[in-house]
């Protein structure tokens, strides 16, 4: 556990009681604080209650008179679509908001680590899609490496609920935009974008809100070094904005797809061969093609992030690439379920938005795509260019009808369910076809997540194998 630093004998309100609120909970006691606890559930309240923790409700006139911060679970709305009343009572009342990120920098900054002969290392990964497998590949190179690594944030556990780190440790962190939008302080040693593309727009008030929730990551306090994905124009705004001259070395710049030049530090994937060039010279290579947990040009890009980050903290370019291919890849993002008669089986649940359907559509030839769920603003039309490889879709859930009517020419049918759509897909499907589950939509209508949509698919997969 990290404590959290700063608060001794202060009450500290918690907002929300999931994971988060609740490893914050204990970290704050741990630092020598009071957490007084409230949630809108009846449940999460009288778990919190069976802990010992004090409940206050919130939203009562007073209730922050004695509060020395607001700490916010990510999903609770802070400005847009509207504050949430217990947030706003806070600003009224002049308490400052929060969130488990900024405790956990501002705890960690100040620890007892600092002895160590080689202080802890903290890299902090953000970006719309490949953000997860790039924080999980980064953990993945540093432990198959030798370096005691661990994995947090909005992947694996919550960051107050880590372990007091080693001599030399790195901590890598996943960081969503509902994170960093409201973490106070954020002052990783390296910090990776990786792209940017529409999601979380309610959340976020539109695009500029969304990049700007983004760019928080590299401004409060400010990242030694950053890694920037500049295959978007935002990326590319933000790499320039970061450094003096393209020869700062506190800049890497990363691409998949386009050769990058220049004096400074470039990692980019070009047909399937990862380049490392650092002051006008090659400084290593990888090829990436026959690299089975990283299909597609997607987690190409994931890879120079991955490589990069690694590189930073001194890495050898030859480990690396033993490493990568020892990498099986994340569940439900490009996961190769099985194979069957030259048929093979793709869960890629987690291409909830039509950028990472996009992506995963790249990646395969020959596809039986399904698709669907609860569709997203524009639904599927700008897929339009992707659906060369697709030959037959296969519809599911709520906006399985309007997806139907933005395929052009592109052959469907409507299945409604997972079962139906995995035993039309299996049937109809010939040797060299990948049956590729790549929403392009929420799971709501129909799961409570991603990660119980893809459950499902694997388990209808699982039945024909």
């Amino acid at each position: 556990m990290i404590p959290v630093l700063g608060y001794e004998e202060q009450n500290v309100a918690i907002l929300g009681l999931g994971r988060s609120g609740m490893a914050t909970a204990k970290a704050v006691v741990a630092g020598g604080g009071e957490p007084i606890c409230w949630d809108d559930s009846v449940e999460a309240r009288t778990a919190a209650e069976d802990e010992g923790y004090t409940l206050r409700d919130l939203s009562k006139q007073g209730a922050f008179d004695d509060i020395a911060v607001l700490v916010v679970s990510p999903g609770i709305p802070h400005l847009y679509p509207e504050p949430n009343k217990i947030i706003q009572a806070a600003w009224t009342a002049g308490v400052p908001v929060d969130n488990d990120i900024g405790l956990f920098f501002r705890s960690f900054g100040s620890g007892d680590w600092m002895d160590h002969d080689t202080p802890p290392r903290i890299i902090a990964v953000t970006g719309s899609n490949g953000k997860s497998t790039t924080s999980a590949l980064i953990h993945h190179i540093l432990t198959e490496t030798g370096t005691p690594a661990q994995l947090a944030g909005n992947i694996g556990r919550g960051v107050l609920d880590l372990d007091e780190p080693q001599d030399g440790e790195v901590i890598v962190l996943e960081l969503s935009s509902y994170q960093t939008d409201l973490a106070r302080s954020m002052t990783p040693d390296i910090a990776v974008f990786t792209n940017l593309s529409p999601d979380h727009l309610d959340r976020h008030g539109g695009m500029g809100g969304y990049f700007a929730a983004k760019r928080r990551l590299f401004a409060e306090g400010g990242p030694d070094r950053a890694i920037i994905g500049v295959d978007e124009v935002e990326g590319q705004y933000m790499a320039n904005q970061l450094v003096d001259n393209v020869a700062d070395g506190r800049l890497i710049r990363i691409s998949s797809g386009q050769k990058l030049k220049g004096a400074g530090w470039n990692i980019y994937a070009h047909k399937g061969f990862l380049s490392e060039w650092r002051k006008g010279r090659q400084a290593g290579s990888i090829d990436l093609r026959e690299i089975a947990g990283l299909p597609g040009a997607h987690n190409h890009q994931n890879a120079c992030a991955a490589y990069a980050a690694c590189r930073a903290i001194g890495t050898s370019p030859k480990l690396i690439a033993e490493a990568l291919n020892s990498f099986k890849g994340l569940p439900h993002r490009s996961q190769i379920v099985g194979e069957k008669d030259g048929v093979r089986f793709v869960n890629d649940s987690k291409a909830t938005n039509v950028d990472a359907a996009a992506k995963a559509l790249q990646a395969f030839k020959s596809i039986r795509w399904i698709a669907g769920g609860m569709g997203k603003d524009g639904g599927i039309s700008e897929l339009s260019e992707h659906l060369g490889a697709v030959a037959k879709a296969y519809l599911i859930g709520f906006s399985a009808k309007d997806f139907a009517l933005q395929l052009g020419d592109t052959p469907y049918e409507l299945c409604d369910t997972m079962e139906v759509a995995v035993a039309k897909a299996a049937a109809e499907a010939q040797a060299g076809d990948t049956v590729l589950l790549a929403p392009a939509a929420a799971s709501f209508d129909q799961y409570p997540n991603f990660e119980k949509r893809g459950e499902d698919f694997i388990a209808k997969v699982d039945a024909l194998l």
